[in-house]
């Protein structure tokens, strides 16, 4: 049976012999490398890629902070205007002699704060307006930057 066995197995021995000493062909290394150097080039290009969508979302963030920042020392400098103009209204109010002094005076105030109000909303609708046009321009542009060089 020990005969049989070895006799059984001779085939496969000699063939892995045979593939041992198997050339492979000179098209089949080329195809091989121009593969893994193709791979590899993609792999830098998607790196690059990912390296400038992360440089615009951090570019976008950066100025949106940086709004915002400046969104919220506009608001407390407002308060601080309108609390500084209502307790100067008190004064002059405390200041009138008469009933229809007092009431000239708080007409007078009115006006002045309705003007105010009046030029805050028009200098807030312009401050969105163009904050939303440089959003969209710096979006486009960040894109632009992003999708040309990965295309």
């Amino acid at each position: 049976m020990t005969t049989e066995t070895n006799t059984a197995f001779e085939g496969f021995k000699d063939a892995f012999k045979n593939i041992q000493n198997l050339e492979v062909p000179e098209a089949a290394r080329e195809f091989v490398k121009k593969t893994a150097n193709t791979a590899k080039d993609r792999a830098a290009e998607a790196f690059a890629g990912s390296e400038r969508v992360t440089a615009a979302v951090e570019n976008a963030v950066t100025e949106s902070v940086a709004e915002a920042g400046k969104i919220s020392r506009n608001i407390q400098q407002a308060i601080y205007d309108d609390a500084e103009a209502f307790l100067s209204s008190i004064d002059k109010l405390a200041s009138a002699k008469s009933f229809s002094e007092a009431v000239e005076i708080q007409s007078g105030l009115l006006r002045s704060r309705g003007e105010v109000f009046v030029s805050r909303a028009k200098a807030t609708a312009d401050y969105f307006g163009k904050l939303a046009a440089n959003g969209a321009k710096s979006a486009q542009d960040n894109f632009a930057k992003v999708y040309n060089k990965t295309a």
